[in-house]
C-alpha cells in the first residue's frame, strides 16, 4: 500500500507541534513511575485517590482471575454475565441512589452506546462546548440534530431549550454536560442546569466521570452532593479514575437499564469486562464509600489547595485537575518537556483534546501525593514557564 497519504498527514501534524506518541512506562510504584531508566513524580495520572495500587483491588483482581479466568469470554447477552458484573451494577445502583446501574467496557464505550440507543432522528440533543469527545461522538452516532452552547452559559443554554421546544413540540431534547470539566477542572452550574431541562421538558445526561470519587457524600459525585440525584434521568461515570480499576457505567432507573442492555450496541456487541477489572472496581467503590475513602478525598482536598496556591475551595468538590493554559503548542511541549528534565511528569494538552491555541499542562493531583513533592513541582513550573502563571486561574475563553 503507497504510505504516501499517512506520510504527508504526519507531516503536517510534526509542523504544527500536534504529533503525539507513545511513551512506555516501566514499572509503577504508587505515584512513581519508572521510564527509559528514569523515575518520575507522576502528575499526570487521573488515579485521584491512589486506589490503582490498593492492596485490596489487587487482591480482588487476583482472587477474581482464580474463580473465573483471565477473560469473561463472551459478550453480556451470550455467556459473558458474571456473578462479579451483577455484583458491581447492584453496588454502583446503591452508590449512585438509583434503581438500576449497568457497567462498559470503558467510559467511552457507554457514552457511544448509551446516546445513539436513546435518542435518534427527530429528536435534539445540547450540548456544552467543552463536553468530553465521547459525547460529542455519541450524539453524532445518534443522528438526532445537535446544538452547542458556550462553556457553562445558561442564557444561551435557555435560549437553545426554547427553540427546541418550539421547534419539535414532541420530540425528545437531551441536554450533555459534565459534572467536572477534564479540561479546566471546573463545575458546571448542575442546580441551574436541572431547573432549565424541566422547565424545557428535557432530558439531562451528566458524566460524573472527574466527579466520581472525588466529590459528594461517600464519593458518590456532583449531582449527590447538591441532592439531585433523583431529578437526573441519566448518569454516567468511569471506573478507571477514582475507581481505580478500568470500565465505565450508566446509573438510571430500570427502565433505562433495561433499554440500554437490549439497544447500546457498544454493550451487545463487546466481550465482558474482565474479571479481574470488575472486582477491583467493586473492592474500588466499597473504599471509596468507607471512611477509608473520606481520609483520602480530605487528603486530595488539601493536596488541591496547596497546588493551587491556598486559593479557599467551595464545597467538597475540589477538582484534582489544575490546568495552566500556555497558548502555544510548542511551547506547551517545551514547558512539559522542561518539568520532565527535573523528574516531573505532567503531559501537554494540545488540540483536538483543547482548542487551537488554548495548549496547556494539566496537572492532576492525587491523594498519593506527598506535599513535598506538590510544592517541587509548584518551583518547577515557575521556573518552565516564560512568563509568570498562577496554577489554575487562566483559563481560555469559552
Amino acid at each position: 500500500m503507497n504510505s504516501s497519504p499517512y506520510l504527508r498527514r504526519l507531516a503536517a501534524l510534526k509542523a504544527k507541534s500536534l504529533h503525539r506518541r507513545l511513551r512506555t512506562i516501566d514499572s509503577v510504584d504508587g505515584i512513581r513511575v519508572q521510564r527509559d531508566g528514569r523515575v518520575f513524580v507522576n502528575f499526570a495520572s487521573n488515579d485521584y485517590l491512589g486506589l490503582a495500587q490498593h492492596p485490596a483491588l489487587r487482591a480482588a483482581a487476583i482472587e477474581a482471575v482464580k474463580e473465573f479466568g483471565a477473560g469473561s469470554g463472551a459478550s453480556r447477552l451470550i455467556t459473558g454475565t458474571l456473578a462479579v458484573h451483577q455484583e458491581l451494577e447492584a453496588k454502583l445502583a446503591v452508590f449512585k441512589q438509583t434503581t438500576a446501574a449497568l457497567t462498559f467496557e470503558s467510559g467511552y464505550a457507554a457514552a457511544t452506546g448509551t446516546i445513539p440507543a436513546l435518542f435518534g432522528k427527530g429528536d435534539i440533543i445540547i450540548l456544552d462546548k467543552l463536553v468530553h469527545a465521547c459525547l460529542i461522538d455519541g450524539a453524532r452516532l445518534s443522528g438526532a440534530e445537535i446544538r452547542v452552547y458556550p462553556h457553562n452559559r445558561l442564557d444561551r443554554l435557555e435560549e437553545l431549550l426554547k427553540w427546541a421546544r418550539q421547534k419539535r413540540p414532541g420530540s425528545n431534547i437531551l441536554v450533555l454536560t459534565e459534572s467536572v470539566f477534564s479540561m479546566d477542572g471546573d463545575l458546571c452550574p448542575l442546580s441551574e442546569i436541572v431547573e432549565l431541562k424541566e422547565k424545557y421538558g428535557a432530558i439531562l445526561l451528566l458524566d460524573e466521570a472527574h466527579a466520581t470519587g472525588v466529590c459528594g457524600p461517600g464519593g458518590a459525585g456532583l449531582a449527590a452532593e447538591l441532592g439531585l440525584g433523583n431529578r437526573i434521568e441519566i448518569q454516567m461515570g468511569t471506573l478507571s479514575k477514582a475507581v481505580g480499576s478500568a470500565g465505565g457505567f450508566v446509573a438510571g432507573d430500570a427502565a433505562l437499564i433495561d433499554l440500554l442492555i437490549n439497544s447500546a450496541r457498544t454493550f451487545i456487541y463487546s466481550t465482558a469486562p474482565t474479571p479481574a477489572a470488575v472486582a477491583a472496581a467493586i473492592a474500588g467503590v466499597s473504599l471509596i464509600s468507607s471512611p477509608t475513602g473520606e481520609q483520602l478525598r480530605a487528603t486530595l482536598r488539601d493536596n488541591v489547595k496547596r497546588c493551587r496556591e491556598n486559593q479557599e475551595l467551595t464545597g467538597s468538590c475540589g477538582s484534582a485537575i489544575v490546568p495552566i493554559v500556555v497558548g502555544s503548542e510548542s511551547e506547551a511541549l517545551r514547558a512539559s518537556e522542561k518539568l520532565a528534565e527535573q523528574g516531573y511528569l505532567v503531559p501537554a494538552i494540545r488540540f483536538p483534546t483543547v482548542p487551537r491555541n488554548s495548549a496547556r499542562l494539566r496537572v492532576t493531583l492525587s491523594a498519593a501525593h506527598e506535599p513535598k513533592e506538590i510544592l517541587g513541582l509548584r518551583e518547577a513550573i515557575a521556573g518552565a514557564a516564560t512568563e509568570p502563571i498562577r496554577l489554575g486561574l487562566h483559563r481560555p475563553d469559552a
